[in-house]
């Protein structure tokens, strides 16, 4: 779950061209394209994490950004310990140069941070006048909506996971948000890593959102998503892990250019509850035991955007 934003973002929207189920690649973003494609957002924590994001030059001269070839890693630091009053621990926050309305993004992540205390996301949002404009949290392990007033989520709908609440509206869930939870195996965290990751994809219209799971080594993943096609059908994809349906939330109202974020912070308004860190102290778990974020980074191969 995310929480508002103060920063202004200028970016291109992008028009949708779907036609029906079936969309063409429009961004292939690989290695060292995320460089130029993407901007690190050097901010405050909007989740108030003790984190401290720091600007592309940096993240590149500390090695927390690696790109090359194939292959993108975003991480923190994992070395120095940490002044409880000075700033967070050095981590990376990347958002799209483009927007995006109707589409589908694939994410093909082979490692995502673990560790005590971490909270890594990939996301879609706007962060100018937020939720104005909707959120979609696609991974890790709940896929959620943020929305303003009047966007709810019938309690019976053709997905595999289990919802966890069906009110989208910020203020009225108390930023909880319309959550499902997965229930496919190994979708987060160490087994998900020990298995190699797999894909997330996400699907966004005007009468629906819907995100999906696979595993890299499930034999049901579907074909289009492995190589970098040309094209997608997502009709083929079979139930999805979460459905967002336009029964009771008109989407095209409540959701409009979003930007893809990805971001690894620690603690903060989800991670750092008690409930979730398991005991109290996450900032200072933090902050003296640099050595347990060795395994906090993103490990990307790629991720598209179909329209």
């Amino acid at each position: 779950m995310h929480f508002p934003f103060t920063l202004a973002v200028a970016a291109a929207s992008v028009a949708p061209t779907a036609l029906a189920a079936t969309y063409s690649l429009s961004d292939n973003h690989v290695g060292s394209d995320f460089l130029s494609s993407f901007v690190h957002e050097a901010i405050a924590d909007p989740t108030h994490g003790r984190v401290n994001y720091v600007d592309q030059a940096t993240a590149i001269a500390q090695n927390l950004t690696y790109a090359s070839g194939n292959t993108l890693i975003l991480r923190a630091d994992s070395k120095a310990t940490l002044d409880p009053s000075g700033p967070g621990r050095n981590s990376v926050r990347i958002r799209s140069q483009k927007t995006y309305t109707t589409h589908v993004t694939v994410f093909d992540i082979a490692h995502m941070p673990e560790g005590c205390g971490t909270w890594p996301a990939a996301w879609e949002t706007a962060e100018t006048g937020w939720p104005d404009l909707g959120e979609v949290d696609i991974s890790p392990n709940a896929m959620t909506l943020h929305t303003n007033a009047n966007c709810n989520m019938p309690a019976s709908r053709a997905q595999t996971g289990n919802p966890t609440s069906n009110v989208c509206d910020i203020v009225a869930s108390g930023n909880t948000g319309c959550g499902v939870q997965s229930t496919t195996p190994n979708s987060f965290g160490p087994p998900f890593n020990a298995i190699g990751g797999g894909f997330y994809a996400m699907e966004r219209t005007n009468s629906f959102i819907k995100v999906w799971f696979w595993q890299r080594s499930d034999g049901s993943t579907p074909g289009d998503l492995k190589g970098g096609a040309s094209s997608i059908n997502t009709d083929a994809w079979g139930t999805p892990n979460a459905l967002f349906p336009n029964t009771d939330c008109d989407l095209a109202s409540h959701f409009g250019p979003n930007n893809i974020i990805i971001d690894l912070t620690f603690c903060g308004d989800w991670a750092g509850i008690p409930s979730i860190f398991n005991g109290a102290g996450c900032a200072a778990f933090v902050n003296q035991n640099p050595s347990a974020f060795a395994n906090a980074f993103w490990q990307i191969n790629a991720v598209r955007v179909y329209t």
